[in-house]
């Protein structure tokens, strides 16, 4: 199907749906139907939840016992290697429905068997992956399941009719990923969050605050962003994994312009949501204030950013030809040596 055309007018979608917990291969089916339906819908650009694709590690949230190691070794099992079967099919529905996607997916490791990344996975409308992002820093419990990223994602990547980018949940209350973002001149931002934007306790602080920190980074780097939320409810846990349900994810996905306004939700229950974005107001917000322009203070300020891809694994240095063998020698300096 074609590349969209640039127009001064951009249909932006938030998917806020239920994943198949534990089941990979079904959870890949549908959000490739859902991913048709948002071309259907005549979005440009579509968003689903933070590690939508196999769901997010619920288990984390509650203490640790017996069953939290169970649950997040099936949780392995199920994650996602880039380029793998389900990636394929992934790019394919983007492809077919002419829209650029950013999906949450626990990326496995290949080198790893125990370690899982938090990604941002963008596929353009062509049908390839544009980028990953890693997320910087699980947050709290999540770095029982989740190994840190890196910077190489930090990318606004340049599409026919804006600059997009996109980041995890609470890398939005960092501030210098979104920085480093808005200096590259992103337009539409993707957040993307877990869905648990209200707690069962009221008195207590509700962690997520997923709308705040999405409007805030909205006007700070005058773009629009898709708050994109989870669903999962307790009534979608297999009955293994059920104990280790404690409160549900709500949702409450959003769409907010370049001035910090929701112009769409906050969504209750599985559906898309749609809104019209414009490069006018893109633009109009920008000059009001543009922070990596006009309104920054480079001579005050400098951010570096390393943005080289690593790796959680170690690295060996063989013996050569005229070596010791080191099967001959103890010698430490002839061992093979791992940096």
């Amino acid at each position: 199907m074609p590349m969209p055309v640039a127009t001064s007018l951009i249909r932006l979608a938030a998917i806020q749906a239920a994943p198949v917990l534990f089941d990979r291969s079904a959870s890949t089916q549908k959000a490739c139907d859902l991913i048709r339906e948002a071309g259907r819908g005549g979005a440009q650009l579509a968003a689903f939840g933070e590690t939508w694709l196999p769901g997010y590690p619920f288990w984390v949230e509650g203490g640790v016992v017996d069953l939290t190691w169970e649950a997040s070794a099936a949780y392995l099992d199920e994650a996602v290697v880039l380029g793998g079967p389900e990636t394929d099919a992934l790019c394919a529905a983007a492809r077919e429905a002419g829209c650029d996607v950013v999906i949450g997916v626990a990326e496995k490791d290949p080198d790893s068997l125990g370690s899982a990344y938090c990604t941002a996975l963008l596929i353009g409308a062509e049908g390839r992956i544009l980028g990953r992002h890693r997320k910087l820093k699980p947050t709290h419990a999540e770095r029982i399941i989740w190994a840190d990223g890196d910077g190489a994602g930090l990318v606004a990547h340049q599409r026919p009719y804006a600059r997009i980018s996109a980041l995890n949940c609470w890398e939005h209350q960092m501030m210098l990923p979104g920085y480093a973002l808005a200096a590259q001149g992103t337009q539409v931002h993707c957040a993307l969050w877990p869905g648990w934007e209200k707690t069962p306790r009221p008195e207590e602080y509700c962690w997520a605050r997923q709308l705040v920190l999405s409007r805030a980074f909205s006007s700070q780097a005058a773009a629009y962003v898709i708050c994109a939320a989870g669903i999962r409810r307790n009534a979608d846990i297999p009955d293994r994994w059920k104990p280790l349900g404690e409160w549900e994810h709500t949702g409450q996905s959003a769409i907010i312009d370049p001035r910090g306004e929701v112009i769409a939700g906050p969504l209750d229950g599985e559906g898309i949501l749609y809104a019209e974005a414009s490069l006018n107001v893109i633009r109009a917000a920008k000059a009001a204030c543009d922070i990596a322009g006009h309104y920054s203070r480079p001579d005050v300020f400098t951010l570096e950013v390393d943005r080289r891809p690593r790796e959680a694994r170690a690295r060996f240095i063989d013996a050569v030809e005229g070596d010791v063998d080191v099967e001959e020698s103890s010698t430490p300096s002839t061992a093979p040596r791992a940096r």
